[in-house]
């Protein structure tokens, strides 16, 4: 347990530090959101809001980082594609969202690439028969370098698409931060497991690193929110609980489980925005919490039916084998996919809430 407690605590001592200072500086820094200026149908909030929550965590994590975490290669890679997404996520917030979705998306990829070229990937998949997809060949090496072909590309795609798909989930007060912690909290418990294992110990740290930082945030953004995750909080939440996934053991499976909800969520957005002819980057105002806003649910209980069904999933990753995480995942991906096409496509009655009703 002193692996986890002193970093967590650590963290979410400089991301409320932080975060306080942003909040008090933030109109000075040009990052505030005028609903009445930055008008989008994904906007929820009707008073200026200062954005900005990529700050406390990069802070929180490059300090807690360096106290805690060894200097070495994966962590040195982990640590630029934070710095990175920090940078671009303060110029977003600071242009008011002007930065292209397609920018973004290359910086994601950039952001991926600085991990896997420290030396994070994944090897191998649980398959869902019970025999283990190798993902370590092909390879080419060079020195002390190699190029796992499959694992490499795995990685990339995989923190890619959560740097994208755990930013949507984060319309209403407070609820990206608190499913952050819970699928951190499932890293760091299935680390417990084996805390004997030096790579598990990492796992710890970094997963109550990643808690803390979000702990720490989600103090300001419980509603009335203070501050807002903006692109950096957004994208530095789904690459840290990527690399939590494949740093050490293919846990990409209790991952998907834990964050199940974002995940469908997303692609269902992606599947709707493609049959539309539309690009699947570009926001709108269709995503679960939009829908549930609108049948009348207020903010502070959509982000704890968030936390919620992420603990529920993350609570099964612990306990189930991986047989099971996959009929599990499935079950769930056919009823959470369900109701959301279901809300998509033939939902007509609406309760609609004012912008700011909790």
């Amino acid at each position: 347990m002193e692996y986890l407690i002193g970093p967590f605590l650590v963290s979410a001592g400089i991301s409320v530090a932080v975060s306080w200072l942003v909040i008090r500086w933030g109109r000075a820094m040009g990052i505030i959101d005028d609903p009445k200026k930055h008008i989008h149908p994904k906007v929820v909030h009707e008073t200026p809001v200062p954005r900005g929550g990529g700050l406390p965590i990069l802070a929180a994590w490059l300090i807690s980082a360096a106290l805690f975490l060894p200097w070495e290669k994966k962590i040195v890679g982990i640590g630029l594609g934070v710095i990175l997404l920090g940078i671009i996520g303060f110029v977003d917030d600071k242009f008011e969202e002007k930065v292209s979705p397609h920018f973004r998306l290359v910086i994601n990829v950039l952001a991926a690439l600085m991990v896997i070229g420290g030396g994070v990937g994944i090897a191998f998949i649980t398959s869902p028969g019970g025999g283990i997809w190798d993902l370590s060949s092909p390879r080419w090496c060079w020195g002390d370098h190699c190029l796992w072909l499959l694992s490499d590309l795995f990685a990339l795609v995989w923190l890619v698409w959560t740097q994208n798909i755990v930013g949507w989930s984060s319309g209403v007060d407070g609820q990206l931060p608190g499913f952050v912690i819970v699928a951190a909290g499932v890293m760091a418990a299935m680390g417990l497991r084996f805390g004997t294992d030096i790579n598990q110990q990492l796992i710890i740290v970094m997963a109550a690193i990643v808690a803390g930082a979000y702990a720490g945030f989600l103090l300001w953004n419980w509603y009335p929110q203070k501050i807002m995750p903006g692109y950096g909080g957004k994208s530095l939440a789904g690459f840290l609980l990527g690399v939590l996934a494949i740093f050490s053991g293919a846990k990409v499976g209790a991952m998907i489980m834990v964050l199940c909800i974002p995940f469908i969520d997303g692609a269902a957005v992606i599947v709707k925005r493609l049959a539309e002819h539309r690009s699947p980057v570009w926001g709108g105002r269709e995503h679960l919490h939009h829908y549930l806003l609108d049948k009348g649910w207020g903010k502070r209980r959509i982000a704890v039916f968030y936390w919620l069904m992420s603990l529920v999933f993350g609570v099964g990753a612990l306990q189930l084998n991986s047989q099971s995480k996959y009929f599990t995942m499935a079950t769930a991906g056919l009823l959470i996919g369900g109701v959301i096409l279901w809300f998509h496509y033939f939902s007509t009655s609406s309760k609609r809430q004012g912008p700011d009703n909790g």
